[in-house]
């Protein structure tokens, strides 16, 4: 195993700053994309964390719920440099989308449209898909150590596939692992969940009809105090799993029609603002909140959305070690990660199939991932060159 031994001395504030600032600003492409990044930096090329160890925080963010890849970043602030770097980690890779976003909501307020970003996209999007392969063969060759766990990831894509709901694979998987612990000796990795919810093709076809055909969006609603603007989405970061379906089921139910301070296109364009954007999707709440209150509103939605994140991960975080401990648990958890990485090679099949559509998008994407095999170029830089690419074809 090819585990990267992580550095023993604390990490300074500015340094995690720095680092989750910038993956802020270029980690385009959802969670899975986003802990890509993470683990290219932090395990590969900081070693501040075992890969082990990675996966471990990976999965105890995914049993809580909110933001997973947001989480990871506290979680691995809070490992670094204990709270003050739970809260600058987080911060810090919030920050740039929020600021992003909370300018296209002022165009789009002022000019009733978003700017046309599908050429930049389509090369980052090849860069991405490479960077995410990379990463599943390493996690891959971490997390499924044994015949027995290839075997139920196979089983678990095979599953999905065939149309069985996400959580349900992996539900199943943790159960036959757990209960399988109980009646012999099974291999474990020291490494819990990856469960990754990834905002799905569907979501993100809805975004880019959205981006391709705005119209003008109506005038925010008078009226809406800050309190209850910021009620809403600490409620929805309180409670909500999985992918951009969820979340879009949960805003359109609190917004659209319970309260009806949004219309149906303003939400498909919040959406996919979040969608199109660096960082986290949970930005969508920057965006209505600007649309609802302007930019007081704007940061009151973002902080009920992410505060949840924040406060889960302090609770949960030094309860990580105490899981791995337990046989059965960490024998369920290994089943869960087995079934996660098979769940994220699929989507990541069906996102390169939507990505990778000519010629020049298969070229990059090969290039990216030989580059990233070399270990010689940052894959943050990749995306900087897979965007200027996206823009000089178009």
């Amino acid at each position: 195993m090819d585990d990267v031994a992580p550095a023993t001395t604390r990490t300074s504030l500015g340094e995690l700053g720095r680092l989750f600032l910038k993956l802020g600003v270029i980690s385009f492409g959802g969670p899975a994309a986003h802990i890509a990044l993470m683990e290219d930096e932090v395990v590969q090329r900081r070693r501040w964390l075992t890969r082990e160890e990675f996966l471990d925080y990976v999965g105890a963010t995914n049993l809580i719920p909110g933001p997973n890849s947001t989480e990871l970043a506290i979680q691995i602030g809070r490992d670094r440099a204990g709270w003050a770097g739970l809260l600058v980690a987080g911060a810090a890779f919030i920050l740039p989308a929020a600021i992003i976003v909370g300018l296209l909501a002022w165009g789009y307020t002022r000019y009733g449209q978003l700017p046309e970003v599908t050429s930049v996209l389509a090369g980052v999007k090849a860069v991405v898909i490479a960077i995410v392969v990379q990463a599943l063969w390493r996690l891959g060759r971490t997390a499924l150590n044994s015949m027995w766990l290839a075997a139920l990831a196979l089983a678990s894509a095979v599953a999905v596939v065939m149309g069985v709901h996400e959580l349900v694979v992996l539900l199943v998987a943790a159960v036959v692992a757990g209960v399988a612990s109980t009646v012999r000796t099974t291999p474990t990795v020291g490494s819990a969940t990856l469960l990754v919810p990834i905002a799905s093709e569907g979501t993100r076809s809805i975004a880019a009809s959205a981006l391709g055909a705005v119209g003008a969006p109506a005038i925010a609603t008078a009226g809406i105090s800050l309190l209850p603007l910021f009620g809403v989405f600490l409620k929805i970061g309180s409670v909500i799993f999985g992918s951009g379906y969820v979340l879009l089921a949960f805003l359109r139910t609190d917004l659209v029609e319970r309260l009806g301070w949004l219309t149906e296109q303003q939400l498909l364009d919040a959406v996919a603002v979040g969608q199109v954007t660096p960082g986290p999707v949970f930005t969508t709440a920057t965006f209505i909140g600007y649309l609802l209150a302007g930019t007081p509103g704007a940061a009151i939605a973002t902080l009920g959305i992410f505060l949840p994140a924040f406060l889960f991960v302090a609770v949960s975080g030094p309860l990580v070690p105490r899981i791995r401990r337990s046989r059965v648990a960490g024998a369920a958890l290994d089943g869960v990660n087995a079934a996660s990485l098979a769940l994220m090679a699929v989507v990541t099949w069906q996102l390169g199939r939507a990505a990778i559509v000519d010629v020049p998008t298969a070229v990059l994407a090969v290039a990216s991932a030989l580059l990233l095999l070399t270990g010689r170029v940052s894959s943050a830089w990749l995306v900087v060159v897979g965007a200027a690419v996206g823009f000089a074809l178009a």
